[in-house]
């Protein structure tokens, strides 16, 4: 069992952060006010949770400092800082060549816009299968999703919300994923049992979606339909098959900034090297808040632990399912476990290493199998991960499609629909683990 001293004082600060940026966007909303969420930047909101945590610290300023920029130095931030700059060069630069509005034009040319909306969501389910990362793959789709939005009547947050929910369906499932790497090594079990396992929860809620996505884009239509080049498509379709190759994302991303400044450079009258470099940093500069914003989170969520907040979870759920040898029992204890930590954290795969240790005794005092406890604390994670407004994926999406996380939020369908469907499954004891 967990033997840390835990403090839940130390979650006040994220409580903080969580009233003053949707707090202050509700009550404004209920005001009146137009682009309420917009009216305080999330950067700014989380800066007087950062300065209670520091204050609440029981220890010198200077060593909470160090600590809180040791968070944000995190491997996983970086590694997400660095996708944020990449995406926003390949949005940037094959916005400005073409290549989205060919993409979109040449999609509704053989799509009825009727159809937009679920195939969007299983064209992000494939490609973030294929990558192991939402991430990448939100980068990848999510400006078409915009482009569509520019011609259809269809809203963009939907668009983009059925985009960012079939990347969380591959988040969840790929076998080369952050996620599934720790859930099953945490756990002690096979990668491929995992998957079956999950696979069960999944695909009915993936179905629910796509049935869901058909309804609400039935009665799309198209505003206005244009022309298209094949050749600035092929940036994308090169994207898109180095994703389903299952290639490293950064090279993924790196390769498309390529193909579309070449697809510029040779196709565009006027277009010179310096176009494409001011487009790339066009692209860095429009993914500065949400990389700032990540940096402070990674921090703040590194003082929160370092506090006892994280502690105070754990050994919250140790109490809670001490004395009981129920499947169900256990089932839900790792299932609230993970989901808490994770609001915490905003990253699904710390928030799965985090407990796994945790989970794991949990499952064997209640007689668990390995496969089911590695499974739930993977979905779990990443309901919660496409659920808060302040994650990445969220953060990447909203960037992208200039919307407040809030709306990109209210639209991810899959997340609430595989969060029902996995409650259902501890519930009703499903699909059965079969004994190896």
């Amino acid at each position: 069992m967990n033997s840390g001293k835990g403090n839940a004082l130390a979650l006040l600060p994220l409580a903080v952060f969580l009233v003053i940026f949707i707090g202050t966007g509700t009550w404004l909303t209920l005001s009146g006010t137009k682009m309420a969420f917009y009216q305080v930047s999330a950067t700014v909101a989380i800066l007087p949770a950062i300065v209670l945590a520091v204050m609440m610290a029981r220890e010198k300023a200077t060593e909470s400092i160090g600590a809180f920029i040791e968070g944000a130095g995190d491997g996983s931030i970086v590694t997400m800082c660095m996708i944020y700059l990449l995406a926003g060069a390949f949005a940037k630069v094959a916005g400005s060549v073409g290549g989205v509005e060919s993409t979109v034009n040449f999609g509704l040319s053989i799509i009825p816009a009727s159809m937009v909306l679920p195939g969007l969501f299983v064209i992000g389910a494939f490609i973030s299968t294929a990558m192991g990362t939402s991430m990448g793959t939100i980068a990848a789709v999510a400006p078409i999703a915009v482009g569509v939005a520019a011609k259809t009547d269809i809203s963009m947050a939907l668009l983009v919300g059925a985009v960012a929910g079939g990347a969380m369906f591959g988040d969840n499932l790929s076998m080369i994923s952050d996620t599934t790497i720790a859930a099953t090594r945490t756990q002690g079990c096979n990668m491929q049992d995992k998957f079956k396992m999950n696979f069960g929860i999944a695909l009915p809620a993936a179905i629910l979606s796509i049935l869901i996505f058909a309804f609400l884009g039935a009665s799309g239509s198209v505003h206005h339909s244009g022309e298209y080049q094949i050749v600035k498509i092929l940036p994308y379709l090169g994207v898109l098959g180095l994703a389903l190759a299952g290639i490293n994302v950064f090279i993924v991303l790196m390769t498309g900034i390529v193909l579309a400044g070449g697809v510029g450079l040779v196709m565009n009258d006027g277009y010179t090297l310096l176009n494409l470099s001011k487009d790339i940093y066009g692209g860095f500069t429009g993914m500065q808040e949400i990389m700032v914003l990540s940096l402070m989170i990674g921090g703040l969520g590194a003082l929160i632990k370092r506090g006892g907040g994280i502690t105070s979870i754990l050994n919250f759920i140790e109490r809670v399912t001490k004395g009981s040898r129920s499947q169900k029992a256990g089932e839900l204890s790792i299932a609230a476990l993970v989901s808490l930590v994770n609001c915490c954290t905003a990253n699904n795969t710390v928030a799965i290493i985090v407990t796994g240790g945790v989970a794991k005794e949990i499952a064997q005092k209640n007689g668990l199998d390995p496969r089911r406890s590695a499974s739930l604390l993977d979905i779990f994670s990443c309901v919660i991960q496409g659920l808060v407004p302040y994650g990445a994926q969220i953060l990447l999406a909203g960037s992208i499609a200039s919307l407040s996380p809030i709306s990109i939020m209210s639209n991810m369908y899959y997340c609430y629909i595989l969060a029902a469907v996995s409650i259902l499954s501890i519930l009703f004891g499903f699909p059965k683990v079969r004994k190896q």
